[in-house]
C-alpha cells in the first residue's frame, strides 16, 4: 500500500476526518468562486451556516456539466467556477473540445500533489513494485492523464511512455525491454491481443505479468476480462478517474473484487438514483450515479457533481486489508438507452456477447433506429465474428436469446467479418448513430 495508515483507516472514521475539509471547502467556495456564489444563493444558501454539513449535503443543488460549460467564454475561457488565479497555478489541462470550447481544468501545486497521491494509491493497489518496468499508451500532452503518469515517477517505476497510435512501437518495446505492467484502455488491449494472435507473437509469453486498464468501461465486465486476461496470459486490473474532479479516483487491488476508493481525504462521494436524484444508501450492492464534491481543492472546485457513471458498490471488507468501498462501473447513465421502457447500458449488451468467445471477436457495434435515448425493439446490434468462424450457424439466434434473457430486451443480431469494425488504440465506440432517423422515439 501506498499510505497504509490512510488506506487501512475504519471507514466510519474517514468520515470524522472528511467533516472540518468539507466545512472548510464551503468556506473557500463561497469567498472564491462566483458560480457557487450565485448558484448557493439561488438555493437559499448564503452562508456556510445554512449549508451546514456532510449530513446536509443532499439538501443542495447538483452540478451539471453543462452548467459549467454555459459559463466559458472568450473572456473567462475556464469558467466561473475558477476560484483561483493563473498565478497561483502549476498547471491547466484541456479536453478535446469535440462539444465547442475546450473544458480546461486548472490546478493549483496543491491540487496536483493531491491528484498524484490519489493515483499512488490505485496504481499500487494492483501489486506495483518500485522499479517495476511500466509501458503506458495514454497520450499525457495537454490531458489530465498526463497527473496519473506523474504518479509512476513518485512510485519509483521505469516508466516507457508509448501513447497512442503506435503499435509497432509498442510491440517492439515489449520484446525488446520486456515490461512486467501495461496500462492502457480495455479497447486496446483487446486490440493488441488480436494482433499477437494474428502474427503468432505469444503475447502470452511475454514479459506483460499484469494489464492496468482505465479510461472506460470494460476491465471490469467478466467476459471482457477474461478474453484478455487469456490473450496475454496476464491479470487484468481497472482504474477509473474523472477529469473534472480527480485521475485515478478507484483503482483496484490484487483481489480483483472491484475498484476501491483511492481519493479519500480529497473527495467526498455519494450515490444518487439517477431518474429521481434521490439519495441511494451505500452499501453491499447497492447501485446508482456517482456524485463527486471536493475536500481540499482550489482550482476549480466541484460540489456534488453528476458523473453520469452508473456503478454498483461493495462495503464488505476486502482481504487486501483496504477499507474503502469498492465499486464497478456498470454504465454511463447518459449512454443508457430505453428499449420499450427497459434501461439497458451497450456495456452490458457487449457482456453478454462476450459469453459467446471465442466465436465472436470482442467487437460489436449498437446501430440504433432513432437519435435519442428511446428506441424502439428490435435493437440492432453488429457483432464481429472471430477469424475461425466460416459457418456460424445459429450463433445470431443464440446471442439474440441471451440477450433477452439477461436483459429483457429485443435485439436483432447481424454477423459480420472478422476485421469488419473499427479498432481504437484508445476508447472504443459502442453506440453508432450514423443509421438514426432523425425522428425522436415518443413510446
Amino acid at each position: 500500500m501506498y499510505q497504509p495508515e490512510i488506506e487501512k483507516l475504519p471507514w466510519p472514521e474517514q468520515r470524522k476526518i472528511d467533516e472540518p475539509l468539507y466545512q472548510a471547502q464551503i468556506d473557500y467556495l463561497l469567498a472564491n468562486s462566483r458560480f457557487y456564489q450565485t448558484k448557493l444563493r439561488e438555493a437559499g444558501f448564503d452562508s456556510a451556516a445554512k449549508v451546514g454539513g456532510l449530513d446536509d449535503i443532499a439538501a443542495l443543488p447538483f452540478t451539471e456539466k453543462d452548467e459549467l460549460r454555459a459559463t466559458r467564454s472568450e473572456n473567462e475561457p475556464i469558467g466561473t467556477h475558477f476560484a483561483s488565479s493563473v498565478d497561483k497555478l502549476t498547471r491547466i489541462f484541456s479536453t478535446s473540445g469535440t462539444t465547442g470550447l475546450p473544458s480546461y481544468v486548472p490546478l493549483t501545486p496543491g491540487d496536483l500533489d493531491n491528484w498524484v497521491t490519489t493515483s499512488c494509491r490505485s496504481y499500487t493497489a494492483p501489486g506495483t513494485q518500485r522499479g517495476e518496468v511500466v509501458i503506458s499508451t495514454y497520450n499525457a500532452g495537454p490531458f489530465v492523464a498526463g497527473a496519473a503518469l506523474e504518479a509512476f515517477n513518485r512510485l519509483g517505476f521505469c516508466h516507457i511512455p508509448v501513447g497512442t497510435g503506435n503499435t509497432e512501437r509498442l510491440l517492439a518495446a515489449i520484446k525488446l525491454l520486456r515490461p512486467r505492467t501495461l496500462a492502457c484502455t480495455p479497447s486496446y488491449a483487446l486490440h493488441l491481443a488480436e494482433i499477437g494472435e494474428q502474427r503468432d507473437l505469444d503475447l502470452p509469453g511475454s514479459s506483460i505479468e499484469r494489464i492496468m486498464v482505465a479510461g472506460e468501461p470494460g476491465g471490469g465486465e467478466p467476459a471482457m476480462r477474461a478474453k484478455l486476461e487469456q490473450g496475454w496470459g496476464a491479470r487484468v486490473y481497472e482504474a477509473m478517474g474523472l477529469g473534472d474532479i480527480s485521475v485515478s479516483l478507484w483503482g483496484e487491488c490484487e483481489e480483483q473484487a472491484g475498484m476501491h476508493f483511492s481519493g479519500r481525504g480529497f473527495v467526498h462521494f455519494e450515490l444518487i438514483d439517477p431518474s429521481s436524484g434521490e439519495t441511494v444508501p451505500i452499501g453491499e450492492g447497492a447501485t446508482g450515479e456517482l456524485v463527486l464534491t471536493h475536500l481540499r481543492h482550489q482550482g476549480a472546485p466541484l460540489l456534488r457533481f453528476r458523473t453520469r457513471d452508473h456503478v454498483m458498490v461493495w462495503t464488505e471488507p476486502c482481504r487486501c486489508g483496504r477499507t474503502s468501498p469498492r465499486i464497478r462501473c456498470i454504465g454511463r447513465t447518459d449512454d443508457m438507452m430505453i428499449v420499450r421502457g427497459v434501461n439497458v447500458f451497450p456495456s452490458a449488451i457487449r457482456e453478454v456477447v462476450n459469453r459467446f468467445a471465442p466465436d465472436v471477436s470482442g467487437v460489436m457495434s449498437i446501430r440504433p433506429s432513432a437519435k435519442g435515448v428511446k428506441q424502439m425493439p428490435p435493437l440492432k446490434v453488429l457483432v464481429e465474428l472471430a477469424e475461425h468462424m466460416a459457418d456460424p450457424g445459429r450463433l445470431a439466434e443464440r446471442i439474440e436469446k441471451d440477450i433477452r434473457a439477461t436483459l429483457v430486451v429485443t435485439t436483432r443480431i447481424e454477423l459480420v467479418p472478422n476485421n469488419t469494425l473499427p479498432r481504437s488504440d484508445y476508447k472504443s465506440k459502442l453506440v453508432d448513430f450514423s443509421e438514426a432517423a432523425a425522428v425522436l422515439v415518443e413510446d
